[in-house]
């Protein structure tokens, strides 16, 4: 069914209204009086109602003028509104970015971007929550969530960010008094640190098409990938770190990698949010800023 009322009438019958006279609701909207006295009146044939009592000296509201002037300051209210978000969705960033992560990927990462973003965006605070429990975005109110590894089926929106990729490392001084294994065969011999949250651990290497699984007996099995960094770099043996985690040690001399060619499959890492259509511009900016780093640093 086609409505007979138009936002123009609504919104000069509410300035009437509002001002008292046509006169006054004129100068108002930047239009003459004849055209809104003749906008009312038009309205008033279309609805069939009075809905001013007019004299020479004043200008009255009736009853069911009364109930159409609230109903037109709901509908106009909720169209300015509107327009509002929508121009706002474009705009600055601002307002409050709860975002979360996996512990590691948390500390190693996420919270550099988090740096990096509240320089950027002035009006913007965040509040994170960097844990291995499984979060539910949507009724924990949670704008963006970091996930690394596969994900499961899910009615979120995702964008993949990239790629953690590893390598296998060692202290130099493990390598010195130990020697550098010229084959994964050679690992056999070695001192292995092993990450495995549960289960027994699993290296799954790959190298061009060559897929080798090291399931030997390791030296120390622990479920925090940075511990086994740190194991490593105290010589105490190979971990298969994400080159990220490694770099800050092997730049201070501390780690070196070995069989360079040798790398775990690596490991995709996407950011869920709930929505890509109507993406806020503090989510948007969160999530191109990690797609950035991703490409000049991981």
């Amino acid at each position: 069914m086609q409505s007979t009322i138009d936002l123009e009438s609504l919104e000069i019958f509410r300035a009437v209204i509002d001002a008292g006279s046509f006169t006054a609701a004129g100068e108002m909207l930047d239009k003459d009086k004849a055209h809104v006295s003749r906008v009312v009146s038009r309205l008033e044939k279309r609805l069939g109602v009075q809905l001013l009592k007019r004299s020479t000296r004043s200008l009255s509201i009736t009853e069911i003028g009364r109930d159409l002037y609230e109903r037109a300051c709901g509908i106009l209210n909720a169209l300015e509104e509107t327009e509002a978000c929508i121009a706002q969705a474009h705009g600055e960033p601002r307002g409050l970015l709860k975002v979360t992560a996996g512990t590691e990927f948390g500390l190693m990462r996420v919270n550099c971007w988090i740096s990096e973003y509240l320089k950027r965006y002035p009006q913007v605070q965040v509040e994170a929550d960097f844990s291995n429990r499984i979060v539910d975005v949507i009724h924990e109110g949670i704008d963006v969530a970091i996930r690394v590894g596969p994900l499961v089926d899910s009615e979120l929106s995702v964008r993949p960010l990239g790629c953690i990729r590893y390598g296998l490392y060692a202290s130099c001084a493990y390598v010195h008094a130990r020697g550098e294994p010229e084959s994964l065969q050679a690992l056999s011999e070695h001192s292995l640190i092993m990450f495995s949250p549960k289960g027994k651990p699993v290296w799954l290497l790959v190298k061009g098409k060559q897929r080798q699984e090291i399931t030997g007996e390791a030296l120390c099995i622990i479920n925090n990938s940075l511990a086994a960094r740190d194991l490593a770099a105290d010589g105490l043996g190979i971990a298969l770190l994400p080159h990220f985690q490694a770099a800050p040690l092997v730049s201070q001399g501390r780690l070196t990698q070995i069989l360079k060619d040798w790398e775990r499959v690596p490991v995709p890492v996407s950011a869920i949010f709930t929505s890509s259509r109507y993406m806020t511009p503090k989510v948007r900016a969160f999530v191109d800023l990690a797609v950035a780093d991703f490409k000049t640093s991981l």
